[in-house]
């Protein structure tokens, strides 16, 4: 017989009860009638009356089925033969017990489901309204009816059903089949660049599937994302095909029910969370522990897996590891990959105890890292005419609708942009970005945000950086969000697509010199979120690296804001690296030796930070002896401790860091007796060399310079 397990898989959300797999031990057959006597009930009171949207006669027999056997159990226990059965009996009311079981999964997945999901498993799903049937058939065929007392009418219930069973076949719907044939269709049209008539899709998703407000599309399309997500090897349809049926939908989603409901959704739902913790403080609830993020002790709103098997917050795990940890904050291990997975079952029964207690709840509208991945490897022809013709549509209401409707348009437009170049591509060919740059200065601070973060995504894609640079006053707003901006996320966002067009060469000098944006970098990365000192200092240290920026710099604050950010772990790393680029102007070293903290904070790195955070401390250290003189060299030879750290980093460290170390080594040398005040370096300065001298050159010259003991191995570069 087939396993409950196949059913199971196809459940969405929700794991099924053990009981499925199990059947009942250990318990008297009174009790086990009285046992199928529920289910069966269960199954009949849910699902009688229900309104499948596909399936319709396959679940109502199916239903009809579970009815009789219903009868017979409840004639059953009336006829007080229930207990003490034969053992013969008692072996197929247990097997009954997983087929009810199994009947209550396959019925509850088909009310649930996903409509388009369940139009495209058609076929597959009517196998297994099939393969039920046959086992409920050959569990009649062994059933001892004989053995047991029933009554006529009963007995005759149960031979029809018998002679039925032995009769049925397999049953597809024709016109459900049609309906899927019919999706196919539309993913052929968007294939050959075709876009179907709006009648047609209307006719489709409204009048055949009911899907009858943009809020039951967006569902749709949220459900056939998670089949992206949980796909299995070469089950169809495959990942490609999903991913222009979701296109299709999407574009759909605008086409036929336009912006203004989905906007009352989303007024309604921002209003919900706002009030979420108060609505909880005001009821005093206490939230169960294992609802709660163990970093930041609330409810979590999109729980997460991560490596270790422990569940976190998808926003606070993913800063955590944005900081650069890669352990896991409860239990300390090593994270053996940065991958989130989606704990769909914890966040289903948050919702249902929010539900239950009347606390609003809604998880954050996400695209998961798991649906890009697979949506940037497996773009189809459909799926890209699909999404060029929703930003075709998002594109028009950022021009001519309302200012609530450009608002939604721009949060799906950034959207759209998180997932392949060739959307990001379109989508600026298109001409988002002049009206993207428009709503950087708009009061609603929703549209702020989505609209800098549109441009984020957008720039991502390298022949959209031009576009964005070129386009008059695009520069100078994104600035002004960074400085000014009314969300927290909407300043970080701005400082992040700063970042990313600074990785052009040419525009890291326009960047700096524009007005205030330096200052505001160097702002957020003393006093923003961990995650906004992170994206300030990847900007800063870009910008660093273009050599006419380094008064700007210095001007600005930038500077002392990372010498600051050195005793920061999440973003040492780069400010160190920053600090190196700046110092190699004498301008630059003379401000980083008049900022008291420079050099112990580079000697902190060296001693506590990431292998590549020591590599840019004692290249900064090594910069600041050579171009910022005798004073900063003598206040780096002075700094305590620097002799072991060297030695050790000589030993362990990478391979640039041991190049620096060594030249750093010689810097001491020629400033002071080394053999005396650094006897402990000798094996250092044995084994250094410049990158311009052989090893055996280096090493020969210096020793006959200094004799110093060589008692530790040499390791081998």
């Amino acid at each position: 017989m087939a396993s409950g397990a196949i059913f199971s898989s196809l459940r969405r959300g929700r794991s099924p009860s053990l009981d499925a797999f199990l059947a009942p031990v250990d318990i008297s057959d009174v009790a086990l009638v009285e046992t199928l006597i529920s289910i069966a009930g269960d199954v009949v009171s849910c699902f009688s009356g229900h309104r499948f949207p596909f399936q319709r006669r396959n679940s109502r027999f199916l239903v009809g089925k579970v009815d009789i056997f219903r009868s017979m159990l409840e004639c059953l226990r009336d006829s007080g033969s229930g207990g003490t059965l034969p053992p013969t009996v008692v072996l197929c009311l247990k097997e009954l017990y997983l087929l009810l079981y199994r009947s209550k999964i396959l019925l509850d997945y088909c009310a649930q489901s996903s409509k388009l999901w369940l139009l495209l498993q058609n076929h597959c799903v009517s196998g297994h309204f099939h393969d039920l049937s046959q086992e409920f058939s050959t569990l009649l065929d062994v059933f001892p009816v004989g053995e047991v007392g029933l009554s006529d009418d009963v007995r005759e219930h149960i031979e029809l059903l018998q002679r039925q069973s032995k009769r049925a076949k397999l049953f597809v719907d024709k016109k459900d089949d049609a309906l899927r044939i019919r999706f196919y269709w539309f993913l052929d049209e968007f294939e050959s660049g075709k876009v179907p008539d709006s009648k047609d899709l209307r006719c489709f998703f409204v009048d055949k599937l009911q899907i009858l407000d943009a809020r039951s599309c967006r569902v749709e399309v949220e459900a056939l994302e998670e089949q992206i997500v949980n796909h299995e090897g070469d089950v169809e349809p495959t990942v490609p095909v999903l991913n222009g049926m979701v296109a299709i939908t999407r574009y759909c989603r605008f086409l036929l029910f336009g912006f203004e409901e989905e906007l009352e959704i989303e007024i309604q739902k921002k209003g919900r969370k706002s009030l979420i913790t108060q609505e909880i403080a005001e009821t005093f609830l206490t939230v169960p522990k294992d609802f709660c993020c163990p970093i930041s002790l609330d409810l979590m709103s999109d729980p997460v897996i991560i490596s270790t098997g422990q569940t976190y917050d998808r926003r606070c795990i993913w800063r955590w590891m944005e900081e650069g940890h890669c352990t896991c904050p409860k239990t300390g291990q090593l994270l053996s990959h940065n991958r989130l997975v989606p704990n769909r079952a914890l966040r289903n029964l948050i919702m249902q105890w929010c539900t239950a207690r009347g606390v609003p709840y809604d998880p954050p509208e996400v695209v998961d890292a798991s649906v890009e991945m697979f949506a940037s490897a497996c773009p189809s022809k459909a799926a890209l005419e699909a999404n060029r013709r929703t930003a075709m549509l998002l594109i028009q209401q950022l021009a001519d609708g309302s200012q609530a409707a450009k608002t939604l348009a721009a949060r799906e437009i950034r959207l759209l942009a998180k997932t392949g170049k060739e959307n990001r591509s379109f989508i600026a060919q298109a001409g988002a970005i002049p009206h993207l740059r428009n709503l950087l200065s708009s009061p609603n601070a929703v549209a702020q945000e989505n609209s800098v973060t549109a441009l984020l995504n957008l720039s991502i894609f390298e022949r959209n950086k031009s576009m964005i640079m070129e386009e008059e006053g695009c520069l100078g707003s994104i600035v002004e969000v960074l400085q000014f901006g009314h969300t927290t996320e909407a300043r970080e966002n701005a400082a992040a697509t700063l970042f990313s067009l600074s990785a052009v060469h040419e525009y890291k000098k326009r960047i700096a010199d524009n007005v205030g944006a330096v200052e505001a970098l160097a702002w957020l990365l003393q006093e923003g979120t961990q995650r906004g000192k992170k994206d300030a200092v990847t900007a800063l240290f870009n910008l660093s690296t273009h050599t006419e920026n380094c008064f700007r710099m210095i001007e600005a604050g930038a500077v002392k804001a990372m010498v600051v950010a050195l005793g920061n772990e999440g973003v040492a790393e780069e400010a160190a690296g920053a600090l190196a680029l700046i110092v190699r102007q004498p301008v630059g070293a003379v401000a980083v030796v008049k900022e008291e903290a420079a050099v112990a904070g580079l000697i902190g790195m060296m001693r506590c930070g990431t292998p590549r955070g020591k590599e840019n401390a004692v290249a900064a250290l090594l910069e600041l002896c050579r171009s910022g003189g005798a004073d900063a060299t003598q206040r780096v030879v002075s700094a305590p401790a620097l002799a072991g750290l060297l030695q050790t980093l000589l030993f362990t460290g990478t391979k640039r860091a041991r190049r620096k170390a060594a030249s750093l080594a010689r810097v001491f040398q020629r400033c002071e007796n080394a053999s005396l005040h650094y006897g402990g370096l000798g094996v250092g300065y044995a084994f250094a060399s410049d990158s311009t001298s052989t090893r055996n050159t280096t090493t020969t010259s210096f020793v006959s310079d200094v004799s110093l003991p060589m008692s530790i191995s040499v390791p081998v570069l």
